[in-house]
This record gives C-alpha cells, sequence and structure tokens, in this order.
C-alpha cells in the first residue's frame, strides 16, 4: 500500500480537528512558520497559549507561534537568527499591535535565516497550563510528519517533556547539553539536541538555551554559515 504523502496544509486541518478536543475552543490551534524547505534548524516548543493574538477565531493572517508576544525573540536575537530592526519593533509595540502584515514580515525574516517554528502540541490554552503526556503523543505521529516535509538539518527541542516525548525516553537537559541524539522518522535520520525551554516558568534558563543553540550553529557544518552571517 504506498504510503500517503501529506502536506502542511493537510497537517494543520488535522491540527484544526484536535483543538477542539485538547485544546479551548474558543481559540484556533497554532502551525508553525519560517523555512518550510531544507532548514537549517527546526525549532520545537510545547504548545501555545491565548497570548499568541493569532489564536483569536478573527485574526486572518498566519497561524504561527508567538506572534503578539516578545520574549521568546529575544532568544533569537541574541544567536544571530533574527534581524536588529525587526527585533527593535517587536520590542517597541504592544503584543496586541502586532497586524497581520507585521506578523508576515517577522516570519519572512524568519525564512530568511533558515529556520522553522513549530509546537508539538498545537492545542492552544488558555494559559500556560501543563499539558500530560498523552495529549503530547496524540501529536508525535503528526509532528513526525512534519519534520518530514520541512526536512531540517538540525532539530532543537526545547524542555524536559517535549525532548523526553519526541526523542522517546526520559531526558533531563541539565544532563544531556549538547549531545547529539538521532532520531529515525520513516528512511531518514535526524540530528537531535535538547535544551533548556527559554520562556515562561524557564525564563531563567534562557542564557543556557542561547549558550547551547550557539554552540550547535557553531559546530555543526553550513549552520555556522546562518550563524556568521547574521550574527
Amino acid at each position: 500500500m504506498a504510503v500517503k504523502e501529506y502536506t502542511l496544509e493537510d497537517l494543520n486541518k488535522k491540527y484544526a480537528k484536535l483543538q477542539n478536543k485538547y485544546g479551548n475552543k474558543n481559540l484556533d490551534s497554532i502551525y508553525n512558520g519560517g523555512c518550510v524547505t531544507n532548514p537549517k534548524i527546526c525549532f520545537v516548543f510545547m504548545n501555545p497559549t491565548a497570548k499568541n493574538i493569532a489564536s483569536n477565531k478573527n485574526w486572518k493572517g498566519l497561524k504561527a507561534p508567538w506572534i503578539g508576544t516578545k520574549n521568546i525573540w529575544d532568544l533569537f536575537e541574541r544567536v544571530g537568527l533574527l534581524d536588529e530592526d525587526i527585533y527593535k519593533q517587536i520590542k517597541k509595540i504592544k503584543g496586541s499591535e502586532w497586524t497581520i502584515e507585521f506578523s508576515q514580515k517577522v516570519y519572512d525574516n524568519v525564512a530568511k535565516h533558515k529556520y522553522f517554528i513549530t509546537n508539538l502540541g498545537k492545542c492552544t490554552q488558555i494559559d500556560a497550563r501543563p499539558l500530560k503526556n498523552e495529549v503530547y503523543k496524540e501529536y508525535l505521529d503528526l509532528l513526525e510528519k512534519e519534520i518530514q516535509i520541512i526536512n531540517p538539518e538540525v532539530i532543537i527541542l526545547f524542555g524536559n517533556q517535549v525532548s523526553s516525548i519526541v526523542l522517546n525516553q526520559k531526558i533531563s537537559v541539565s544532563l544531556v547539553r549538547k549531545k547529539q541524539f538521532i532520531k529515525k522518522i520513516g528512511n531518514r535520520e535526524f540530528k537531535c539536541f535538547s535544551v533548556f525551554y527559554p520562556v515562561g516558568n524557564g525564563r531563567f534558563n534562557i542564557d543556557k538555551s542561547i549558550e547551547d543553540i550557539k554552540w550547535i550553529l557553531k559546530n555543526f557544518g553550513d549552520l555556522w554559515k546562518v550563524y556568521i552571517i547574521h550574527i
């Protein structure tokens, strides 16, 4: 039997259905964004919250992570993966002042720097409440299809819970910093690294996250070119 070839749009339809099962029914699912063809890096976070203004059902623009937020963009700017002018605009305006056009501009810059941003769980919650492993595991197969579609050079997993589920083993980030894992999906092997979650309750770990991401960029082939060009 032939294996069905999915597109990101196919997966988004599945994420929208799962929002009704696991997310807040008054909010939309948040998908992904950035470079969708052979990105240098795929960043995998946990799950979105209502702080992302794109989760509003009236929002007609990108349904991408971190729209209308500030803190995560500190990380991307400090590792050299966000242009200074874009970063300054993000820091200047309120989250509610992000427009569809500005959101597109931000993600065009993400694509320019050759990375892709996604969450393991796409179910938007009203706040940063913890989700059970069983919920994240419902999304794992879809994330793996997402990874196959975009075909990243390296995957960076944020936090113990996401890392443990994606790598199918118990992970404590503090014990595996700068350690490479290999994840096999289909007939491909992907290099993976686990780093500290850099925002929310993990905000105090952002410097460690930045240190490790800079190390990954520096030590893995063509990724270094991205880093030295844009730092």
